[in-house]
């Protein structure tokens, strides 16, 4: 039995590696739920992957869920000059109906992981190896790993830090406020009603 090996980047953070290896023959949900637990993603986000050509063209999308996209969609084509570039209109799968090795035509297969499109993450996957194995059930896993992501810190407003600044808000005395504003105002400041008629006229 095959499997592959898999070497996945993260350019936000310097250095950030995870090695995974997966049976040829799971599927892109397996892929993806064994990347977001090496990761250290909460996994409750939408994902993707593409797949791409040698110059990370995207050139077929996997996602997470059927986005209930009907159009019939062809592989596109890039210019030999064309840099790295993305298409909207390319073939859409959804991960628990494909097999990893229907989508592998590189030996070393480039594929980008997109996760969270909120707040998005962005994965860079190079096929390394494809190797065999008598011991299927070890798969899949992480065989190595360096760096972690960056804590995400959310700022968190107590029950009680919310009745603090309501309560700060009800007892502030506003009436000296409203006094010296009343006081600002003298007569030039106010318009009678005959300067208002004469002014229509005019």
């Amino acid at each position: 039995m095959y499997y592959y090996k898999f070497r996945v980047y993260y350019d936000e953070v310097e250095d950030f590696v995870r090695d995974i290896e997966i049976l040829s023959s799971d599927s892109f949900e397996s892929l993806h739920n064994i990347l977001y637990s090496s990761i250290g993603l909460k996994g409750n986000e939408l994902a993707s992957f593409s797949i791409c050509d040698t110059k990370w063209n995207k050139q077929k999308e996997i996602t997470l869920i059927d986005m209930g996209d009907d159009t019939i969609a062809n592989v596109p084509e890039y210019d030999d000059e064309d840099g790295f570039a993305t298409k909207s209109d390319i073939p859409k799968f959804v991960m628990k109906d494909t097999i990893i090795k229907d989508f592998i035509v590189d030996p070393h297969q480039y594929i980008i992981y997109e996760y969270d499109f909120l707040k998005p993450k962005i994965f860079y996957i190079e096929l390394l190896k494809t190797l065999t194995t008598e011991s299927p059930d070890e798969f899949p896993r992480c065989t190595h790993s360096v760096k972690s992501l960056p804590k995400e810190v959310t700022p968190i407003l107590n029950k009680s830090s919310e009745d603090e600044l309501l309560e700060d808000f009800q007892d502030e005395d506003f009436s000296d406020d409203v006094d010296d504003f009343e006081d600002g105002l003298n007569e030039e400041d106010h318009l009678d009603l005959d300067t208002f008629d004469d002014l229509k006229d005019f």
